[in-house]
């Protein structure tokens, strides 16, 4: 059990951590922090966290576990608010969707203390963000992405990972590079087209008599464009290179398609479209576990 958390973010991320630590009896009291006065008080009156902290460094005084949940473009900055503070005896993570950019701030300023800093992934999250949505239950079943680096204290690796298990999480270990060229496939790309998709049909003349026959079809395959805005343009700034490969990919397999239908090669589309249908229907969410 720890004996306090301090939580710099008390948003929907963070607020569901700290929902979760308490319930699972594994954290005795939780001291917040928000950039927002409002967000740290509303935090405080949902019982998400039991002290309101007037900084970040407050919110890390006293603490054995620490929790960064602000957006990735953050990280650099919060980390030099707290690193005065930080001492080996404390389990420090974050959240981010990003991990290459993370690690870098890390490296950057907490130099021989970056040893006691775990840098996580937990693959969940809702499109309404804010601590009124924050929810014990956020991070039951999913996955969580640990990316330790050389020097990461093993202790703190073990102990981090155990905390997620004690969630209801299945934890598993990836590098930074490699977590970020996966996320850049199956989550940052996606996000990007179902945003594409929406801007393009919104910017026709009959965008909008065209949305109101949609169906639940299109409703599934958009729901990830009501994400966050800001949170998403630090998201794919942060992982630009990886997430401009997957684009380039994407658009050539697009323009094959469309060269099908321009040429009329149906025997052509029929197999792209089979080859699709099946890898999807045969897709199973745990079937595929980045290596340890």
């Amino acid at each position: 059990m720890f004996e306090q958390l301090g939580l710099i973010g008390c948003g929907l991320m963070g607020g569901s951590f700290a929902l979760a630590l308490k319930r699972a009896g594994l954290v005795k009291r939780v001291v917040g922090y928000s950039k927002s006065p409002s967000t740290t008080e509303r935090a405080r009156l949902m019982g998400v966290i039991d002290v309101e902290a007037p900084s970040a460094l407050l919110a890390v005084s006293g603490a054995d576990i620490v929790l960064i949940a602000v957006p990735v473009a953050a990280t650099e900055a919060t980390l030099k608010a707290i690193r005065h503070l930080i001492t080996p005896q404390m389990l420090i993570m974050d959240v981010g969707s990003t991990k290459r950019d993370v690690v870098d701030a890390a490296r950057r300023v907490l130099r021989e203390q970056v040893g006691t800093f775990v840098p996580a992934h937990p693959v969940a999250g809702k499109e309404l963000s804010g601590v009124e949505h924050a929810d014990p239950d956020l991070y039951t079943g999913k996955q969580v992405i640990l990316t330790p680096i050389e020097r990461t204290l093993t202790a703190n690796l073990q102990k981090a990972a155990a905390t997620w298990q004690a969630l209801g999480c299945n934890v598993v270990r990836m590098s930074p590079e490699s977590h970020d060229a996966a996320f850049a496939a199956v989550s940052h790309l996606p996000h990007l087209i179902a945003f594409a998709l929406m801007n393009t049909i919104t910017g026709q003349p009959n965008g909008r008599d065209f949305l109101s026959l949609a169906g639940p079809g299109f409703r599934d395959f958009t729901r990830i464009a009501a994400s966050d805005s800001k949170m998403w343009r630090d998201v794919m700034l942060a992982n630009r290179e990886e997430l401009l490969a997957q684009a380039d990919l994407f658009r050539r397999t697009l323009q094959a398609l469309e060269l099908m239908i321009e040429s009329g090669n149906g025997e052509a589309l029929e197999g792209l479209i089979h080859q699709a249908s099946q890898t999807r229907a045969n897709w199973r969410m745990t079937s595929n576990k980045p290596s340890h």
